[in-house]
């Protein structure tokens, strides 16, 4: 696996979220793509449905494999878990930073075994804004959480952070260029929003400090899977060569 935050090549910047009930419905989207990329985000819904088999699937085809289970509970039990992933074979796996610092710590603990998945702790969700965090007792701004956060997971010993595009350039220039942002919410111009709050275009993202983008229903959605992939890996493209110029 190339990492994604050193590599120029597009599709190592581009994870696919297969936000799927079941295999069979995933599949078809993984074959309508003509490997033209190389990562897929498995989230809750399809990991509890399929399970590891249709990790191990995605791998014996030659793909990367990003699990997004957002672990969150205590240090135990979450450390635990992070072993048993570790038998996936995914290359990614996200915990909540909210679960703080402990929790983190024995999750990197857990991550240092050979062919552990590097870990990637969730900030704030980029369902959430202002008045979401309000709601739960938290009364720093969303940009101000996700730094909070970012830096206490990086104290913790996590390789990864999850956050929006919004607070990207804050979190690089806070954890430094070797850390990997994973960016969610990007909707290339002209796509619908959804239920995403805090979002970007993949350009945007790039040029702000993204290590790797994931991109749901503007590819799931479109008529042609496989041509808005490449419409944006070939934007994604076209940033990074001129980021490399700079």
């Amino acid at each position: 696996m190339a990492s994604p935050d050193k590599s120029l090549d597009p599709r190592q910047r581009l994870a696919v979220a297969l936000d799927y009930p079941d295999a069979e419905a995933a599949l078809r989207l993984v074959d309508s793509l003509d490997n033209t990329c190389q990562w897929f985000k498995v989230g809750m819904e399809l990991y509890y449905s399929a399970g590891n088999h249709f990790v191990h699937l995605l791998r014996n085809r030659g793909f990367d494999v990003f699990l997004d289970l957002k672990l969150h509970d205590i240090p135990n039990t979450v450390a635990g878990a992070v072993r048993s992933v570790t038998q996936s074979g995914a290359s990614l796996l996200t915990i909540h930073a909210s679960g703080g610092a402990a929790m983190m710590t024995a999750a990197a603990e857990a991550a240092k075994s050979p062919g552990s998945p590097r870990l990637l702790a969730v900030t704030v969700l980029t369902s959430m804004d202002a008045s979401e965090l309000t709601g739960i007792g938290i009364t720093a701004s969303p940009a101000d959480q996700v730094l909070r956060l970012a830096k206490l997971a990086k104290q913790s010993g996590i390789d990864g952070m999850v956050c929006s595009a919004e607070e990207v350039a804050a979190v690089r220039a806070a954890t430094g260029p070797e850390t990997l942002l994973v960016i969610p919410g990007i909707r290339p111009a002209g796509s619908a929003i959804g239920d995403q709050k805090r979002i970007a275009t993949p350009a945007d993202a790039i040029a702000s400090g993204a290590s790797m983008l994931v991109v749901g229903r503007p590819i799931t959605r479109a008529a042609d899977p496989a041509a808005a992939t490449q419409a944006i890996l070939t934007e994604i493209e076209e940033q990074l060569a001129c980021g490399s110029k700079k």
